[in-house]
């Protein structure tokens, strides 16, 4: 795909989802990506219509990775970009500052319920700096959030946790994605319920 094409929205309510996974070693061919492989297939069971994706697998380098972020929201048009990898405080890890260089405004509820959720997993959980921000153009914007690199960690920031009967025990970040999106003006998503519920207000749920 050309960096200058943007993705054909079909339908007024079509998502378009950048997915970028940052990685020294993964783009140099040492190993498999494993992050958007995990995104793709998450996203796929959890939204009720399957969203269109532009993936990018990059190494971790500040400019580099604003530069796409860029590129996926203002030329490529997409409505929310997932990022993962780089968000830890080993020197190399420049996610986060990234983001925020190209972010309009800070969303940091976002990072700070994918701590409280891997907090229930490993105490390191408080070493993680993932933040989200919104990216905001004449006639864009779009949500751009850090996620963890693991995908098991990815699946669990944005699902939450559930009990034995299915109970939702503390509420994944993705819950409140489709409103997010809702009021920066990007299409109505709806989710299956059954692996994650979008949470709207009464008055913003379409009949």
């Amino acid at each position: 795909m050309s960096a200058n094409t943007r993705l054909v929205r079909r339908h007024p309510d079509d998502l378009l989802v950048g997915l970028v996974s940052i990685s020294d070693r993964a783009a140099g061919g040492v190993y498999e990506d494993q992050g958007i492989p995990a995104l793709q297939a998450w996203l796929g069971e959890a939204l009720a219509q399957p969203p269109q994706f532009a993936a990018r697998l990059i190494p971790d380098d500040a400019q580099g990775i604003s530069a796409t972020l860029v590129e996926l929201v203002d030329q490529l048009g997409c409505d929310l970009v997932l990022t993962t990898g780089g968000t830890g405080p080993a020197r190399r890890d420049v996610t986060p500052e990234a983001t925020l260089a190209v972010g309009t405004r800070e969303m940091p509820g976002f990072g700070e319920q994918m701590r409280q959720i891997s907090l229930k997993f490993v105490p390191t959980a408080i070493l993680s700096r993932q933040v989200a921000v919104i990216r905001e153009t004449p006639g864009h914007a779009a949500l751009i959030i850090n996620l963890p690199g693991q995908p098991k960690a990815i699946k669990e920031t944005l699902e939450g946790l559930k009990d034995a009967d299915g109970k939702v025990l503390v509420a994944g970040i993705f819950a409140a994605v489709p409103y997010c999106i809702d009021l920066i003006g990007g299409p109505y998503i709806e989710t299956r319920p059954a692996l994650v519920a979008a949470f709207r207000p009464k008055s913003a749920v379409r009949s």
